[in-house]
C-alpha cells in the first residue's frame, strides 16, 4: 500500500530538506521530509491561508489542524503571541518536524499534539481553527473534520479552510453552511479558495 502524509507512523526513508520562507512579511526556516506534505517548500495553499487569515475578535488558543511541519502554526504563532497555538497531526514525523521547526524559529506559545483530528484533543475549545485539510484522505474525513470542529469551538469561534477548486472547494463550501449556517469565500486565487465559518 503506498504511503500518505496522513499515515500515523510513516515508514519511508528519512531525508530531511531545510529552506527558508517569508511569511507574513517575516523569514523562517523549515525543515521538513518525506513522509510529510510538502517537502521542498511551503505550498501555495499554506502560504495563502496564513496570509488571509485575521484574527478574530473572541479571545481563546488557536488550532491548526493537520499541521505538518508546522507554517500555519508557527506563522500564526508568531503574529500573535498571545495566543497559544495547539499543534495537531496524526503523523508523527510531522508532530517531530513542527516541534523543531516551531523552537529554531524562537516561537514558544506552542503545544504539540499527536492527535487522529480531535482524537487526543481532551474536549478543548478554540477561537479559531485552521486547516489546509488532507485532500487524499477523501472527501468523507474532510467533511468529518469540518464537523468535528464545529463542536471543537467557542461561540463565535471561526473555522478557516484553504481548498483547491477541482479538490472540492465548492463541495466544502455547501458542506460549510450544512454544518455551521454559513460560509464566507474570503479570498480565491490560483483555483485555492480560503473559506471561513463562524460558530454562530
Amino acid at each position: 500500500m503506498s504511503e500518505h502524509y496522513f499515515s500515523q507512523k510513516p515508514q519511508s526513508k528519512s531525508s530531511p530538506k531545510t529552506w527558508s520562507y517569508q511569511l507574513r512579511d517575516k523569514l523562517y526556516t523549515f525543515t521538513s521530509d518525506y513522509g510529510v506534505f510538502s517537502k521542498d517548500e511551503v505550498d501555495f495553499g499554506s502560504r495563502l491561508l496564513i496570509e488571509q487569515f485575521r484574527e478574530p475578535t473572541i479571545t481563546g488558543d488557536f488550532l491548526d489542524l493537520g499541521c505538518g511541519y508546522g507554517p500555519i502554526g508557527i506563522a500564526l504563532a508568531d503574529s500573535f503571541k498571545d495566543r497559544k497555538i495547539i499543534f495537531a497531526d496524526i503523523n508523527e514525523r510531522a508532530i517531530a518536524f513542527a516541534e523543531k521547526n516551531a523552537a529554531h524559529n524562537k516561537v514558544d506559545n506552542a503545544e504539540f499534539i499527536q492527535s487522529d483530528r480531535f482524537s487526543n484533543l481532551s474536549n478543548q475549545l478554540f477561537a479559531a481553527i485552521i486547516t489546509n485539510p488532507p485532500i487524499r484522505a477523501g472527501k468523507k474525513i474532510v467533511h468529518s473534520m469540518f464537523e468535528e470542529s464545529k463542536k471543537a469551538l467557542l461561540p463565535q469561534g471561526e473555522l478557516w479552510v484553504v481548498i483547491q477548486k477541482k479538490q472540492g472547494a465548492p463541495s466544502a463550501k455547501e458542506k460549510l453552511v450544512e454544518v455551521f449556517g454559513n460560509a464566507e469565500v474570503v479570498n480565491r486565487d490560483k483555483g485555492y479558495f480560503i473559506l471561513r465559518a463562524t460558530n454562530v
